[in-house]
């Protein structure tokens, strides 16, 4: 007996972000509640965004059996994303939403279904 897969994992680079953008942990938590809202997910708190160490932002927002992760390199102009979501969600909204804010200069990405 085949299952449907139970949910959606999307993995996206966004590359050539502003270093100011990427050390700015008051946005990428705004971009983690406004990606959320936009995609429909329900958050199970709020976003818990750390300035590491190194100067890179670490962040995530877990939500009703899913998260949306960030890991943002100002030095590399990166964004790394993670968003697990339910199969019956669009999690490509999500990046969307980072996409517009960022307006990187390349984004790679990748969806899978898995479970």
């Amino acid at each position: 007996m085949t299952h449907a897969p139970a949910f959606t994992h999307l993995i996206a680079d966004l590359a050539g972000v502003s270093p100011a953008q990427l050390r700015d942990a008051a946005t990428l938590s705004g971009l983690l509640i406004a990606s959320a809202g936009a995609a429909g997910f329900a958050a199970v708190g709020a976003p818990v965004v750390r300035q590491l160490p190194s100067d890179d932002v670490a962040g995530v927002l877990l939500l009703e059996g899913c998260h949306i992760a960030v890991h943002a390199f100002p030095r590399r102009q990166l964004l790394l994303l993670d968003v697990l979501a339910l199969a019956t969600s669009d999690p490509r909204k999500v990046l969307d939403v980072f996409a517009r804010r960022l307006t990187p200069k390349e984004i790679r990405s990748e969806t899978r279904a898995r479970g």
